[in-house]
């Protein structure tokens, strides 16, 4: 984590509202989820937003689960470092997302680096890694281990196919938005101009 004092005021306020979204279920089962799908001897972490944090810090660990999405011989991240040196830790983190990018998560739900690696914000982190599980879930090739359940399938495109014909048909129905002309008649309008006839 950086070294940086204590927020005050405002910056409080928006860190501690922040720090409200975590959710310490969600963090098991993503380390579950993580532990499963690498398939490797890598150690549980033990509870809690901190040791989650110090956990994927060093990127190692998500790039084995970007990698572990593809068949073999297909990784998107061939070299996994193991230093220490911050720069190197966080470059890892970079190419996991990227790596989850071109995977299929949405930019809006990928996180920025710092949020890893000063902690800033976790929830985050967990947002990433859940739609990440999700599209694994939906991609359904083969690569995902884990019990479907534990995300959210995406949906399908569905495109429908019209002939011309029905085009055509179409064009004919007035919407219901506009109203209805059932019934609708003009007996008893006047013209435009002709005074109000007050009697």
């Amino acid at each position: 984590m950086a070294n940086r004092g204590p927020s005050y005021g405002l910056s409080r306020e928006v860190q501690e509202k922040i720090e409200q979204k975590y959710d310490a279920d969600l963090e098991n089962k993503l380390v579950d989820w993580i532990i499963l799908q690498c398939a490797e001897d890598i150690e549980h972490p033990p509870p809690g937003r901190a040791h989650f944090q110090k956990w994927l810090m060093d990127g190692t660990v998500l790039c084995k689960l970007i990698n572990s999405l593809y068949p073999p011989g297909q990784e998107p991240i061939p070299k996994i470092s193991e230093s220490k040196m911050a720069f190197k830790q966080m470059e890892q983190i970079s190419q996991f997302l990227k790596a989850a990018e071109i995977y299929g998560v949405r930019t809006t739900d990928i996180f920025q680096t710092v949020d890893l690696w000063e902690g800033k914000d976790m929830a985050a982190v967990q947002r990433t890694l859940m739609a990440l599980g999700s599209v694994a879930v939906t991609k359904d090739d083969g690569c995902y281990r884990g019990e479907p359940s534990w995300f959210h399938r995406k949906a399908q495109q569905n495109r429908r196919g019209f002939s011309e014909a029905q085009l055509r048909q179409g064009q004919n129905v007035i919407g219901l938005q506009m109203g209805s002309n059932k019934g609708a008649s003009q007996a008893g309008m006047t013209g435009y101009g002709m005074p109000r006839q007050i009697m």
